[in-house]
């Protein structure tokens, strides 16, 4: 049983309520021979006559009341039977969600490079679907029938022998069959979960890409690999369907032989002699109930099987390495420091080669270069989404790795150019900046964030629901909003990743405005491609291909003539630039 706990992923409380839930199939199913019993004893009492007996009535109306007390007794047995199964699986799914959430909080930022969103959202739903229906259809009669199944088993043995051999001979061939064919199962099994897997990233892709399909005019035909990964699921799921009923019409094809072997093995014992007449009946009413609940049992092991993979990939979620650290260090200082720092997405591939430079506390500094140069991984690596593949990365000289990467975010605030909105209101998605915020400070942070102006237009003002990812908000009014998220967490280090990139001219002037507020008296790393934006901070770091090019004021590297002044020259060019008229 301590298995269980493992094989399921269950929390203490779920492995002690999938205990009770067993217990009580287990029940359930005693409960339900007591028809059975009652049915046998009044038969042989009715058959006394054959024998030369009296036929005592007194007897079948006593059994008649046993029998009575039985069906209420099942009645309630059943009723604690759903509440201990089906209720406290669906209880114990619900948290195992919230378990696999947090384990995805913790991961370190390389996993979401070799697992995609559909694979995690597919661990979190499909398998943890998986696992509640066999919580609640399949483990608990499962074993419950086992349990009972041996009970009668050994019971049966002792009252004849001869006839529970005949009985039961055949189910440790039907057993076979089925642990025979495990490995075969376990295969399709997997094929059938990466096939759903390989068909919800094409669904998810194709509702993603709606604009250009609708564009393009790619229907659902046309869009050939979601037809495709469609087809596949179909056709590995009929593979494994077809695959799995095969064996197992096959194992309750002999299993069912053991009926004809009870009848005649019972036959010849009665005509022999050997065996009397009650014992014949109950022997074969035994036999017709008993398969009921063995052929159950082997219906649903295949079941078991397909869970234990779904299981699996849970469980591999939940081994991988967290990125630890000290949940108590204190940092008092916020200057920052590379030290000899690589450092690479995929292995072999550096992006990042020895940066060596320093970031001083309570300045600005911006981080400029071209396209793929390395300055938004400089930016992850300060809030410890990776570690660095070599070097340190210091603040106020202390090690990051030495730090929780939780713990670090009471440090460290980043404004994403791509500002993520949950589909609550305003005023929660500025909150989550800080939920220990009072209603007041968070209108405080809206304000300075110049959130007011549209937030004032809104239908329900700061109560008003964003919708999915923030899509009744333009970028400008998203931006404010992870802007007064940042002033409200009010952290002595600010990134500022590509923040103001993607605005128009208006908008552009609310945002600065507003990070203006959350930068004063901050150690702040600005991350821009507008250089124009970034000629009055402190210092200006310029890199190429992963490297530190060079670094200065702006005055210092325009005098340089270097790839600073280059940048900055090719910009001053094309600030004036429009589409002309087209000439034939």
């Amino acid at each position: 049983m301590l298995n269980l706990k493992k094989m399921f992923h269950l929390s203490d409380r779920g492995y002690r309520e999938l205990k009770k839930g067993i217990a009580a199939c287990t029940l359930t199913n005693i409960t339900m021979m007591i028809p059975v019993f009652i049915s046998v004893q009044i038969f042989i009492e009715l058959i006394k006559p054959l024998m030369n007996e009296t036929v005592s009535w007194k007897k079948i109306w006593i059994l008649a009341a046993i029998g009575l007390a039985g069906a209420i007794g099942i009645f309630f047995a059943s009723k604690n039977d759903y509440r201990k199964t089906f209720v406290n699986s669906y209880l114990e799914a619900s948290d195992m969600r919230i378990r696999i959430a947090e384990i995805i909080r913790e991961l370190p930022m390389h996993v979401f490079n070799s697992k995609n969103l559909t694979e995690l959202t597919s661990n979190m739903m499909q398998d943890c679907a998986v696992i509640e229906h066999t919580l609640s259809h399949v483990l608990p009669p499962l074993v419950a029938n086992i349990i009972s199944v041996t009970l009668i088993c050994i019971a049966f043995a002792f009252f004849d022998w001869r006839m529970a051999l005949a009985l039961f001979i055949t189910l440790p061939l039907s057993l076979i069959i089925i642990l025979v064919s495990r490995r075969r199962q376990d295969r399709l099994s997997r094929e059938k979960v990466d096939a759903k897997l390989r068909a919800s990233e094409q669904t998810q892709e194709y509702i993603e890409g709606i604009k250009i399909i609708k564009s393009c005019f790619l229907n659902a035909d046309k869009f050939s690999a979601l037809k495709n990964a469609l087809d596949e699921m179909r056709r590995v799921s009929i593979k494994m369907e077809v695959g799995a009923g095969v064996l197992l019409s096959g194992a309750q094809f002999v299993l069912q032989a053991g009926i004809a072997l009870t009848v005649y093995a019972g036959v010849t014992l009665f005509s022999g002699g050997t065996l009397s007449l009650p014992t014949l009946v109950i022997s074969l009413m035994i036999a017709v109930r008993v398969y009921g609940p063995i052929i159950t049992t082997l219906t649903l092991l295949p079941e078991v099987f397909h869970m234990q993979v779904c299981s699996e990939r849970v469980m591999e979620l939940s081994d991988i390495a967290k990125m630890e650290g000290s949940k108590e260090m204190e940092i008092r200082q916020y200057d920052i420091a590379f030290e000899n720092v690589s450092f690479g997405y995929q292995q072999g591939k550096e992006v990042l080669h020895g940066l060596n430079f320093q970031i001083p506390e309570g300045k600005i500094t911006a981080l400029v270069g071209p396209s793929g140069s390395g300055k938004s991984t400089v930016a992850k690596l300060i809030s410890r989404f990776w570690d660095p593949t070599s070097g340190t990365i210091r603040i106020g000289g202390t090690d990051l790795r030495s730090v929780d990467p939780e713990h670090l975010t009471d440090y460290v605030t980043v404004v994403f150019q791509d500002v993520i909105l949950f589909n609550d209101t305003v005023f929660n998605n500025i909150k989550i900046g800080n939920m220990n915020a009072t209603d007041e400070e968070v209108m405080r942070a809206a304000k300075l964030a110049c959130c007011d102006e549209f937030v004032s237009k809104m239908p329900d003002g700061y109560q008003t629901l964003l919708g999915e990812n923030g899509n009744t908000v333009s970028g400008g009014e998203r931006q404010r909003i992870s802007i007064a998220r940042a002033l409200l967490k009010n952290a002595p280090i600010v990134i500022l990743d590509e923040a103001t990139a993607s605005l128009d001219p208006e908008n552009e002037v609310l945002i600065q405005d507003a990070i203006s507020g959350l930068t004063r008296n901050k150690t702040v790393l600005v991350i821009a491609h507008r250089l124009r934006t970034v000629t009055n901070v402190d210092q200006i770091i310029v890199m190429e291909d992963g490297r530190v090019a060079e670094s200065g004021t702006h005055d210092a590297l325009i005098a340089k003539h270097g790839l600073y002044e280059k940048l900055y020259s090719i910009q001053q060019q094309t600030a004036g630039w429009n589409i002309g008229t087209q000439t034939n």
